[in-house]
């Protein structure tokens, strides 16, 4: 088949919803796919089957926009126009004006359809300081409903906590479930800690630096835990809250380690991880977290109504009150005071996070784009 992804948000891939495009294209380059891919990155123009538009003005906000790390895209018909022509089916990564603009090129050349829901409501709201408002966040998805979920052919959920969500304050769609997967690299392994790392209880926390991720939850956590001069915390990622965090953990006596790893290091970071803890507020899947119990790292997960996350604990001793540090602390010196039954759960989490295996997801997101082309097909 000949398949054209749109990716109103692309960049490097330091995002969950980069990171899951990137992986589908590659999938279904690596099965034969002919895969064609429309985004705002300069650095791709001249690529074989990139689709490069300009990036989108947002006036006085754009200096905003670029602190968070990414350009949007703005519609350009003609570059559309191009890269729908003669292709079989459209993935649209985020209900942005750019896929907005090629559903309804889409739609129009009979093309048939499939979109991600990778941004839940609170990732849009959260800028406006207006993530905490029921009925706002509520308006957000009954607006991607209305202007573009309610038209395409299926919708990719990565959790069915946030296919209940959408389809609740949204409405119906012809929904897949389908995890964006937990890549081979994530496993246990054998590795040498860094010298820094030595005589140290390592937590990890993989995720932007952005306020519903909750890194400053897990920072004051470390400040009320039994454990604070032994535990060194590694923020991997990057975001606008970054020199923010910084000063928010001056007087920890081990400084946190700030650092985005590329993909082919964070399995061997996790590796060097004691425990893993995952504060965030809001979340659609965490595959971070995933990553992180595939290699055996026994996770403590915010206990959040907004996170999809919590599904991940095999028991309450896995989860804390959300957004409460003391509660937080109190998960993690219960963990590092009982290494025998941490070891005892890393082996069952291991067993647990097969189900996530990559390959058979990609599997069910080329099964799913088929099966939506074909019945297009069959009903005219």
């Amino acid at each position: 088949m000949i398949i054209c992804v749109v990716c109103d948000v692309l960049g490097e891939e330091n995002n969950g919803t980069t990171i899951a495009a990137m992986n589908l294209i590659r999938s279904l380059r690596a099965k034969g796919h002919t895969v064609r891919v429309v985004c705002p990155d300069d650095d791709k123009m001249g690529k074989q089957d990139y689709y490069i538009v300009k990036t989108l003005s947002v006036g006085p906000f754009n200096g905003y926009v670029k602190k968070n790390g990414v350009v949007i895209a703005k519609p350009d018909l003609d570059v559309i126009n191009a890269a729908l022509d003669g292709v079989d089916h459209v993935h649209l990564m985020i209900p942005f004006m750019l896929s907005m603009k090629a559903l309804r090129v889409a739609k129009e050349k009979g093309i048939s359809t499939t979109a991600g829901f990778h941004c839940q409501a609170e990732n849009i709201t959260s800028h406006l300081f207006l993530k905490n408002s029921h009925s706002v966040n509520k308006k957000v998805y009954r607006f991607f409903y209305n202007k573009f979920y309610r038209y395409v052919d299926g919708v990719h959920y990565p959790s069915e906590f946030i296919r209940v969500l959408f389809e609740l304050y949204g409405g119906k769609t012809n929904a897949f479930v389908i995890s964006n997967g937990v890549g081979s690299r994530f496993r246990p392994m054998e590795v040498e800690r860094p010298e820094e790392f030595k005589g140290k209880q390592v937590i990890a926390f993989t995720g932007r630096y952005s306020k519903e991720k909750s890194h400053s939850v897990l920072i004051d956590a470390v400040r009320l835990s039994r454990h604070s001069d032994e535990i060194q915390l590694v923020f991997a990622g990057e975001g606008p809250l970054k020199e923010k965090l910084k000063k928010q953990s001056k007087g920890l006596v081990n400084p946190p380690m700030f650092r985005f790893f590329p993909r082919e290091e964070m399995a061997t970071m996790l590796n060097t991880a004691d425990l893993y803890v995952h504060p965030a507020e809001i979340e659609i899947e965490a595959i971070s977290c995933l990553e992180a119990i595939s290699c055996g790292i026994v996770p403590v997960i915010a206990n959040s109504v907004r996170s999809a996350t919590r599904y991940f604990a095999l028991d309450e001793k896995n989860l804390f009150k959300c957004n409460d540090s003391r509660s937080l602390a109190e998960k993690i010196d219960y963990w590092l005071d009982h290494p025998d039954e941490k070891a005892a759960r890393s082996k069952e989490y291991i067993g647990y996070t097969k189900q996530f295996d990559f390959e058979t997801c990609m599997d069910k997101m080329e099964q799913m784009i088929i099966q939506v082309h074909e019945e297009r097909c069959n009903n005219g």
